[in-house]
């Protein structure tokens, strides 16, 4: 891929083949941009001699019938546990992408990223009731790490917990209640419904909700929500960025107060700030823009076990599945793939049809109670943006959102 930038407006163009001929038509179209102008190069990119993650090509790992023999495995072993599972699908998935990245000052930039990715999902029956349970995780790390015994056991295990769980569960209630929040996974309501509003160019294009509100307290006192793509191993975390940026730790709400942005060169030079590493593509056939690594919110001050307590009457939302979100807006509906009722302090009775249905910087002000347990998700997030895909992370702990409005299928 090329890109070419002048001023406001940037030129890309890829080619599918290392030909001379190939890459002469895409440097044409690049040079249309400058509409004849002078060329002249930005500063480069600092150096980094960081390394977050193995260059071990996950793929070769294992050999084609140790995987097919991995995965049967796995498959019997999760049929064997209980009577009640129907239906088992398992997956392993490996990419090895190797970065290059070329400036026309003639400084290179090289990265080797390995990702992993393990999941199983189970149906179980039990008369006329079917339910569904899946877990997930990955990463950076050196491949077989994720797929020993001890661990495919675990990710198992907690799929059919799952799965059973859901054959209980009844209708949700609906209507306006107080929320608790597992921690870990369910940041990445946090991610959709807040997140993409940090992000550099939806600011300079003055389309995010959060537009304009750097300095102003934008959430409750209490809540840090960073993006960290300096942590080992993790799924989003990069050495450097598609630009060639090195990675770092940005803070973007601190106590409550909007303190910083996302930012890729182009959008950073044009606001007048430094990049963050956040300048991030899918692949050589598409253009960096701002994107996240891993967005979480950080430990607070409270055991779970309170905020539990503090609550007469709610919905505990441990995991979500899918979702939809107006990044301009920030308003979100969130589906719930294990919830509970809470009634007197006490989790309860497992429902299900629950969604989760606000908007991300009205929500941010609802958050009464942050927890001092905060996790990282398992590795399973990919970050969806103008057609593009990037594996991220998210995280958070245990939260209390007061007076979120819940849909629920209860009559």
């Amino acid at each position: 891929g090329l890109r070419a930038v002048h001023g406001e407006t940037a030129a890309y163009a890829h080619a599918t083949e290392l030909s001379e001929s190939a890459l002469k038509r895409a440097a044409e179209v690049c040079r249309t941009v400058t509409s004849g102008d002078a060329v002249s190069h930005a500063v480069a990119p600092e150096r980094t001699n960081a390394r977050l993650y193995s260059d071990t090509n996950p793929a070769e790992a294992l050999g084609f019938q140790e995987k097919v023999a991995l995965l049967q495995t796995v498959d019997a072993f999760a049929r064997g546990l209980d009577p009640r599972v129907k239906q088992v699908s398992v997956s392993m998935a490996a990419d090895w992408q190797a970065v290059e990245i070329l400036r026309g000052d003639g400084a290179i930039y090289r990265d080797i990223r390995p990702l992993v990715r393990f999941n199983v999902s189970i149906v179980s029956a039990d008369g006329k009731e079917q339910g569904q349970g899946s877990h997930g995780l990955g990463g950076r790390g050196e491949p077989l790490s994720y797929f020993t015994e001890d661990v495919w056991q675990a990710a198992v295990h907690e799929a059919l917990r799952q799965s059973l769980v859901s054959l209980d569960a009844k209708p949700a209630p609906a209507g306006e209640m107080d929320v608790l929040l597992g921690p870990g996974w369910p940041g990445i309501l946090l991610h959709e419904a807040v997140g993409h509003g940090l992000e550099g160019d939806f600011h300079r294009k003055k389309t995010s909700v959060f537009t304009g509100m750097l300095g102003q307290q934008v959430a409750s006192k209490g809540v840090t929500i960073v993006d960290d793509g300096t942590i080992a191993d993790r799924r989003g975390s990069i050495t450097i960025d598609d630009e060639g940026t090195p990675s770092n730790c940005t803070t973007l709400i601190e106590d409550g107060v909007l303190v910083g942005l996302m930012q890729d060169r182009m959008n950073a030079r044009l606001m007048g700030v430094r990049p963050t590493g956040n300048g991030r593509r899918q692949s050589y056939a598409h253009a960096p823009m701002p994107r996240m690594t891993n967005t979480y919110m950080l430990s607070g001050g409270m055991h779970p076990e309170e905020i539990q307590r503090s609550i007469k009457r709610g919905l505990f939302a441990k995991s979500f599945g899918g979702g939809q979100v107006d990044i301009t807006s920030g308003k979100f509906v969130f589906s719930c793939t294990e919830a509970y009722l809470i009634e007197d302090g006490k989790i309860t009775q497992p429902v299900k049809g629950a969604t989760l249905i606000g908007a991300g910087a009205d929500a941010l002000t609802r958050i009464s109670m942050v927890g001092n347990d905060m996790a990282l998700d398992t590795g399973i997030g990919t970050c969806g943006k103008q057609g593009q895909g990037v594996p991220v992370g998210v995280g958070q702990p245990t939260l209390r959102i007061d007076r979120l409005t819940v849909g629920g299928t209860a009559a």
